[in-house]
């Protein structure tokens, strides 16, 4: 089940109550499935139940949220094949703050891009600058930190479900902000991560936030597919720039050649629409 397939059966029935009724040939026709998938699809709807489902989901403390509910984020309805559903635990009203800055850079930060950091987050999250980063190693994880040493708050997006948290040495960080701040993800809690799940991750990150700023990445670092995703999306990009002797700074150094802001000091990542208050 595509979301495009899903997206058909929306456009017949949009309570998706239909989609109980129909047999398995008419599954065939409408969603374009062979004869096997089509009664896989079949056994599998009438084979388990979605309010068990989600009241297992809400044993623990996992909320779901869909287009079609208030909480879903605003933001995310504005971008390139938005998820159907989001899987969130914690404060799921992050969601809707105002400010919001996605950190995203290299699994193997230099000291340089460590220290960056520790300079220049504190003083945006002092003014309540919302933290969106992806959980992974390095500039991810430190961001996080940083947030969390700060007193601010902060989203992680997951590659994966809730079941499978990557990397694993995050495992307590992960609980502490699912407790506190907000971990979410589109994949179901028992999916594990796949590569090609992290750029669509990325593209949540950005979505969810108004200046992506990448703090080091290499030449071919995947922290550039988020800067991407962003320009795509229309949203700001801003990068550390670095030495040209450090491949840490390659990837940054490039897209600040492209037009990506550089960024000095705090200052450069406040936001102009955001109200300085």
């Amino acid at each position: 089940m595509t979301w495009k397939r899903l997206h058909r059966c929306w456009k017949i029935d949009t309570s998706f109550r239909q989609i109980y009724e129909m047999n398995p040939a008419y599954l065939s026709n409408i969603l374009r499935l062979s004869p096997g998938q089509s009664a896989h699809v079949y056994h599998h709807l009438h084979s388990i139940s979605p309010l068990a489902t989600y009241r297992a989901y809400e044993a623990l403390g996992i909320q779901i949220l869909t287009r079609f509910d208030d909480e879903y984020p605003e933001r995310l309805l504005h971008i390139y094949d938005p998820p159907w559903i989001l899987y969130a635990k914690g404060s799921v009203e992050l969601l809707q703050r105002q400010r919001s800055l996605a950190v995203v850079g290299t699994r193997t930060p230099t000291d340089y891009g460590k220290k960056a950091l520790h300079y220049l987050l504190p003083p945006l999250i002092k003014k309540k600058v919302l933290i969106v980063s992806g959980l992974a190693r390095g500039i991810d994880t430190l961001a996080h930190h940083i947030t969390l040493r700060s007193q601010g708050r902060t989203i992680a997006v997951l590659g994966s479900g809730f079941d499978y948290i990557y990397p694993r040495e995050n495992t307590n960080l992960a609980m502490n902000i699912a407790s506190h701040h907000l971990l979410l993800s589109e994949f179901p809690p028992s999916v594990p991560p796949q590569k090609w799940h992290f750029p669509m991750r990325n593209r949540l990150i950005s979505g969810l936030s108004d200046i992506t700023f990448i703090a080091e990445a290499g030449e071919r670092s995947g922290s550039l597919i988020t800067a991407y995703q962003a320009l795509d999306q229309g949203k700001e990009v801003r990068a550390l720039p670095g030495t040209i002797f450090s491949s840490m700074s390659k990837g940054t150094n490039h897209l600040i050649a492209e037009g990506a802001d550089p960024v000095k000091s705090p200052h450069d990542l406040w936001h102009d629409h955001w109200t300085d208050k």
